[in-house]
């Protein structure tokens, strides 16, 4: 049996029961204050150093709360670029391989659409707390180490944890792998592959759409994208009023807050004031299922009858569209769930399909997936499997599997009119 047959059957039998939404309790890491409150994640100095610069490391174990690896790896500060261009901080967990060879990198973009710093990917893999969802992307990780790669799992959503922000997210992704080819002296031409699923999609699917002109230099082989946010005006009006998912409507408030400075007393309910305090400093495990029928409406006071009426806040939305900024030079992945005629219960499929289709007619090379009858959660796992193998490939310089030619035209990705 091949490594790769290997590695997607372990995977297979450790995600094919994960619901990435189930709450469940933090579980509190060993020795160490969460991210907010150590003071290694803090940089006070100049950010004049150029983007993926180490600042500071330590030493690291692949750990969780309960469990000690080998594995060994460091965690790197290093600079980094924030959404309006300015010079940011962050950090992110640079693994080695259990297996020596010729040098290849995964940048893992683990989906823990976070408000507190206590989800970073940075602290979870060392041991900090968890939940399912981080410890399903954890086992998956293990599998790429196993298998040989460097994995570099970046806290892309910065310090002020700006969940969903497109550029600066794929910023951060990209200076991870600069911080991790500089920390381990590899040349800049070492292969690379992006790879993510729902939130970790932000960071895979912007990095590759700006790496062309914000770092050239990267030899990045393939980019794979699951579960993802195109255009959030598409998917506020899908997950109104959902038992599951229409906790992530003020969360995404806070997010869009920190990043633009929203003036949300203009236009925020008192009901909805009262939320976005309340999800402020959780994870999406703690606040996506925790208000059962929370509508857009029930966010915003007169004259405003959904947050789509807010013109800051369609701004903000529209400088988030994915396929919008630039246009990856590297092969994409793309794959989403399709449980009901709109998507798979959070993300528009149709959406997922139009920038797949966008792409492809701007000559990306595409390969484009669609599995029918899944969830958003029960997406993952073949997501997962389907997207080892398209990286599995691109390292080893096969044949892409492009099907532009069957992708179908899907929504139109045009920015929403400013009222």
């Amino acid at each position: 049996m091949s490594l790769i047959v290997r590695v997607l059957a372990a995977i297979a039998l450790v995600l094919g029961s994960v619901t990435l939404v189930a709450p469940v309790a933090q579980a509190q890491g060993p020795g160490s204050p969460i991210p907010a409150a150590d003071p290694f994640y803090s940089w006070d100095g100049s950010l004049d150093a150029a983007p993926g610069t180490v600042l500071r490391s330590r030493p690291m174990v692949f750990s969780t709360p309960t469990l000690t690896t080998p594995i060994t790896g460091e965690q790197v500060l290093y600079r980094t670029t924030d959404q309006q261009g300015n010079g940011a901080v962050t950090a992110a967990a640079v693994l080695r391989p259990l297996i020596p060879g010729p040098p290849k990198i995964v940048s893992y973009h683990m989906a823990y659409d976070a408000l507190g710093s206590q989800c970073d990917p940075s602290y979870t893999l060392s041991g900090g707390s968890t939940n399912r969802i981080a410890g399903a992307e954890q086992a998956v990780i293990a599998g790429y180490l196993a298998a040989g790669y460097t994995v570099v799992a970046p806290d892309y959503e910065g310090e002020e944890m700006e969940w969903t922000i497109g550029r600066q997210s794929g910023y951060a992704a990209l200076d991870g792998v600069r911080a991790t080819q500089e920390f381990l002296q590899l040349p800049s031409n070492t292969p690379v592959g992006l790879i993510g699923y729902s939130g970790g999609s932000v960071p895979t699917q912007w990095g590759a759409e700006v790496a062309p002109y914000y770092a050239p230099e990267l030899n990045i082989v393939g980019a794979a994208a699951g579960g993802l946010p195109v255009d959030l005006a598409h998917n506020l009006p899908y997950i109104s009023g959902s038992d599951n998912w229409s906790g992530v409507i003020p969360a995404l408030i806070v997010a869009y807050q920190r990043a633009y400075g929203l003036d949300t007393a203009s236009f925020l309910s008192e009901y909805g004031a009262e939320l976005i305090q309340e999800v402020a400093n959780q994870c999406i495990a703690e606040f996506a299922a925790d208000y059962p029928g929370l509508t857009d409406a029930d966010m915003v006071r007169a004259p405003y009858n959904s947050l789509l009426d807010v013109p800051e806040v369609i701004e903000a939305i529209n400088d988030n569209i994915m396929g919008s900024t630039g246009t990856p030079s590297t092969p994409m992945f793309l794959a989403v769930g399709h449980s009901d005629p709109i998507g798979d219960t959070v993300m528009i499929t149709a959406d997922v399909e139009g920038l797949a289709h966008e792409y492809c007619g701007r000559g990306v090379d595409v390969q484009y997936s669609q599995y029918n009858g899944l969830t958003h959660g029960d997406a993952f796992a073949p997501f997962e499997a389907q997207g080892l193998q398209f990286l599995s490939e691109r390292f080893a310089g096969l044949p892409t599997r492009s099907n532009c030619a069957t992708i179908g035209v899907g929504n139109s990705l045009a920015p929403m009119p400013v009222p």
